[in-house]
């Protein structure tokens, strides 16, 4: 006779649900040793002490030369005419190459050709020659007269009486510019695709709204990086403005300075200092651009939408 007051075996779908309500445990992830980053990292670290300590004993660099001028008020007005030399070019840089970008993309064959043609003379040459010939361009033309040609004329322009040579840098750095934001845009807008812009007819929009409201908040974010990266540039190439010659700049103080008390490196490094700081301004600036226009480009979740959507979790299984 079998036991009765043995309890039964539990069943195998008993001991399935039982598994399954169980948690596996953790896996405890070890990370791999790694000594020879560590080694690399130790040397770098060392040959850089070795380098900042032999530039801080080296005579040769007058560090209280670097001191002297590091905050002197025409290195800072140097300073401030490089600011505005570069936002200057950059605005024209800007305005133009749009202009050439829609050129570019226009079905006018002659457009094309003429945007064609500027970007490949002004990508195709030096800027530092360009500079040049813009510093020569008031021996070339005395006046600049505006009107029908052969005929009547209802503007004239003495070239003589503009404040060069601070506006032919801006010239000469603006339309060099313009031929490389030219092609930065139309990647921006190429990089749309059609059937946006395709859905956006359909919903009645204009040519223009389309253009403002689809295809150029989409554009930014292939716009932006480049753009940036081209501000920067351009704050550093206005030093090349010594072509013109122009010397109010940030480097023609320096050197106007170190042409005096012949001492280039200390004069070198309070530029350099500046140059620095200003680029790293423009880089966080650029950070941040770059992020706003790149919202919802990414699958990952920022930590404010995880949050909530953690709350959304909570308040669904408290309901529960």
């Amino acid at each position: 006779m079998s036991d009765s007051s043995k309890s039964p075996e539990p069943s195998a779908a008993t001991a399935a649900a039982a598994s399954a309500d169980t948690e596996p445990e953790p896996i405890k992830a070890i990370p791999l040793r790694r000594p020879g980053r560590w080694i690399a990292a130790a040397i770098i670290l060392v040959l850089l002490g070795l380098f900042l300590w032999g530039a801080k004993t080296n005579p040769a660099y007058h560090w209280d030369t670097y001191t002297k001028y590091l905050l002197d008020k025409r290195i800072a007005q140097g300073a401030l005419t490089t600011l505005e030399l570069t936002v200057l070019a950059m605005l024209l840089g800007v305005l133009l190459g749009v202009v050439l970008a829609v050129m570019r993309l226009s079905p006018n064959p002659v457009l094309r050709s003429v945007a064609w043609v500027y970007l490949w003379i002004f990508r195709g040459t030096p800027v530092y020659v360009q500079l040049v010939f813009w510093g020569l361009f008031p021996s070339l033309y005395k006046t600049i007269t505006v009107g029908v040609p052969f005929g009547p004329s209802f503007a004239d322009f003495n070239v003589q009486d503009w404040r060069a040579p601070f506006v032919f840098a801006v010239i000469g750095l603006g339309l060099n510019e313009a031929a490389y934001m030219a092609e930065i845009v139309r990647a921006g807008v190429n990089s749309v695709g059609e059937g946006q812009r395709e859905a956006s007819t359909a919903l009645g929009m204009s040519w223009s709204q389309t253009m403002r409201r689809t295809v150029l908040p989409q554009a930014m974010r292939v716009i932006i990086p480049p753009t940036g990266n081209e501000l920067i540039s351009m704050l550093k190439t206005t030093s090349l403005v010594t072509a013109l010659p122009l010397t109010t700049d940030l480097y023609g103080r320096a050197r106007d300075i170190y042409s005096v008390n012949f001492q280039p490196v200390p004069l070198l490094l309070v530029a350099a200092t500046w140059y620095l700081a200003v680029t790293s301004i423009l880089m966080v600036g650029q950070f941040y651009l770059e992020r706003y226009y790149s919202r919802g480009s990414s699958r990952q979740l920022t930590g404010k939408q995880l949050r909530a959507l953690a709350s959304v979790r909570v308040a669904g299984e408290e309901g529960h």
